[in-house]
C-alpha cells in the first residue's frame, strides 16, 4: 500500500511538472532553457531524490545527450549550409520536381526519409535534409508542413521501428529474438505507417497549421552566388556519403561475426566501425562537402569558413534546450517515475504485445526518450513474455518501438529540433509532431496486431 501511494505521487508530481512546463513556456514565455532546469528541481525535490543527486542526475542527462547529438548536429548544419549555398539544394528539389511533379513531392520526401532514416540518427537525417524540404517549399509554394511532415515522419518511425537503430537492437538482444525477422517485420509495418503518419497527415495538418518560411531550416536554404551549382551526381553523393559510411558499419557489423579470428576481418569490423561512427562519418562529409560544395564552385577559404561559422549560432540555444530535455529525463529516471509506470501495469492481465506498447508508451511519456523507453520496458517486458506461449518475440519488440514514439513532447530532445528546424511555436509544435508521433504509435501497434493475426 505504501509502495503504490509512492508510485502515485511520483506519477501525479511528474503530471504536474510536465504540465508546468508546457504553462510555462506557452503561456508565460519563459525561455525553454530555464524552464526544463526548474522542472527538473522541483520533480527530484518533491520525489524525495537527495539534494546533491538532484544537480548530479541533471548534469548527467545534460551530458549524455550532447555528448551523442551535439557534434552530430554541428557537422549536420555546416553540410546542410554548405548544400544550400552551393546551390545543390535547388538542384535536387528541381530533379524531384521536374520527375514527379509538385503534386506528389510530399510522398517522395516520405520515401527518401525513411529510407535514409534506417541507417542513421534522426538529428542525422533531419539536419541533411531540411535544405531540400525548405527549397522545395519555396520553389514549388508548398506548405511547409505539407513536405516537412512527411520528412520527420519517415525519420522517425525509421528510428523508433527499424533495427539497426539502438532502442530495436537493445531489445532484440534482451528478448533474444531474430534480428532478420524483426527487420523484415519492422519494414512491413514501418513504411505503411509512415505513409499515414506523413503524406497522408501532412497533407491534413498543413491546412490547419500555417508555418512560416523562417528559422533555422530558412537559413539552411539561402543560396549565395556560386560561379557553378553542383552536379546532381556529385550532389547526391556528398550527401550520401556520411549515410553511406554508416549502412557499411552496420553490414559489416552483422556480416562479419565478431568471433572472427582472422586478422583481417578483425580489421575490418574496426575500421568499419570506426569509419561508420556517427561522429566520423559526418565529419568525412564535411571535409568532402568543403570541396564539392565550397573550392569546386569557386568559393574561396574565407567564404567556406564564414558559411561554417554563421551557421552554428542559431543552433546553439537548440543544443542547450535539448541537453536539458536530457537533464528532465534523467531526473525523471533517477527519481523512480519510469520505474512507478512499469510497475502500474506489471500485473495487469494483457497480450505481450499490447503489454509491451503499453509499457514503452508510459516510459516515453514520462522520460522523453525513445531509446530509454523501449530498452527499459524491454526489460521489463521479456521475462513477463517468455511465459506467454505462441509469444512473437519480434512483434513485440517493434510494438515497443511503437510505444516509444508516442506523445513526444517538451521533454523530448526531438520535439525541440523539429521546432526549431520548421520554424514552429510550441503550440503549433504540439499540433504537428506530437500528434504525428501519435499516430505513428497507434497505427503502428495496428499493423502489428494486423500482422500477429495473420502469422
Amino acid at each position: 500500500m505504501l509502495a503504490l501511494a509512492h508510485n502515485t505521487s511520483l506519477l501525479l508530481f511528474a503530471l504536474f511538472a510536465i504540465v508546468a512546463l508546457v504553462v510555462l513556456i506557452a503561456h508565460f514565455k519563459l525561455n525553454a532553457f530555464v524552464a526544463l532546469i526548474l522542472a527538473s528541481l522541483f520533480v527530484g525535490l518533491v520525489s524525495g531524490m537527495k539534494l546533491p543527486e538532484i544537480g548530479r542526475s541533471f548534469g548527467e542527462g545534460v551530458g549524455a545527450v550532447l555528448s551523442s547529438v551535439a557534434i552530430v548536429v554541428g557537422l549536420g548544419t555546416i553540410l546542410g549550409k554548405l548544400l544550400a549555398e552551393s546551390g545543390g539544394a535547388e538542384v535536387i528539389a528541381q530533379a524531384l520536381i521536374g520527375v514527379l511533379g509538385e503534386k506528389r513531392l510530399h510522398w517522395a520526401v516520405m520515401v527518401i526519409a525513411f529510407i535514409a532514416g534506417i541507417p542513421v540518427w534522426f538529428t542525422v537525417g533531419l539536419v541533411l535534409l531540411i535544405p531540400i524540404v525548405f527549397t522545395l517549399a519555396k520553389e514549388t509554394g508548398t506548405p511547409l508542413l505539407r513536405l516537412g511532415i512527411p520528412l520527420v515522419a519517415g525519420l522517425s518511425v525509421a528510428h523508433g521501428l527499424v533495427p539497426p537503430h539502438p532502442g530495436p537492437m537493445a531489445a532484440i538482444e534482451l528478448f533474444k529474438a531474430d534480428a532478420g525477422r524483426t527487420i523484415l517485420y519492422s519494414l512491413l509495418v514501418g513504411f505503411p505507417t509512415a505513409v499515414i503518419a506523413g503524406p497522408i497527415f501532412g497533407k491534413y495538418a498543413a491546412r490547419r497549421i500555417h508555418v512560416e518560411l523562417g528559422g533555422i531550416g530558412a537559413q539552411l536554404s539561402k543560396r549565395s552566388a556560386a560561379r557553378t551549382a553542383p552536379g546532381f551526381s556529385l550532389t547526391i553523393l556528398t550527401i550520401l556519403l556520411p549515410i553511406l559510411l554508416m549502412m557499411f558499419a552496420t553490414v559489416v557489423q552483422v556480416a562479419v561475426p565478431p568471433t572472427d579470428a582472422t586478422l583481417k576481418s578483425n580489421l575490418l569490423r574496426e575500421w568499419s566501425g570506426f569509419l561508420g561512427s556517427p561522429t566520423v562519418a559526418m565529419l568525412a562529409g564535411v571535409l568532402f562537402c568543403y570541396y564539392s560544395f565550397g573550392l569546386a564552385r569557386g568559393f574561396d577559404k574565407q567564404q567556406i569558413s564564414k558559411f561554417s561559422e554563421e551557421c552554428l549560432g542559431p543552433v546553439a540555444l537548440v543544443l542547450l534546450v535539448v541537453g536539458a530535455g536530457g537533464g528532465f529525463s534523467k531526473v525523471l529516471v533517477a527519481s523512480g517515475v519510469s520505474q512507478a509506470m512499469a510497475d502500474l501495469i506489471r500485473g495487469t492481465n494483457i497480450s505481450p504485445i499490447c503489454f509491451g506498447w503499453f509499457v514503452a508508451a508510459l516510459i516515453r511519456i514520462a522520460t522523453g526518450s525513445a531509446t530509454v523507453a523501449i530498452t527499459t520496458a524491454a526489460g521489463i517486458v521479456a521475462p513477463i513474455a517468455a511465459t506467454v506461449p505462441g509469444t512473437n518475440s519480434e512483434l513485440v519488440i517493434i510494438a515497443m518501438g511503437a510505444g516509444s514514439a508516442i506523445l513526444s513532447h517538451l521533454n523530448d530532445g526531438g520535439f525541440w529540433f523539429v521546432k526549431e528546424y520548421l520554424n514552429m511555436s510550441v503550440a503549433q509544435t504540439l499540433k504537428s509532431w506530437t500528434v504525428m508521433e501519435t499516430i505513428i504509435s497507434i497505427v503502428a501497434l495496428v499493423f502489428v496486431l494486423l500482422l500477429d493475426a495473420l502469422l
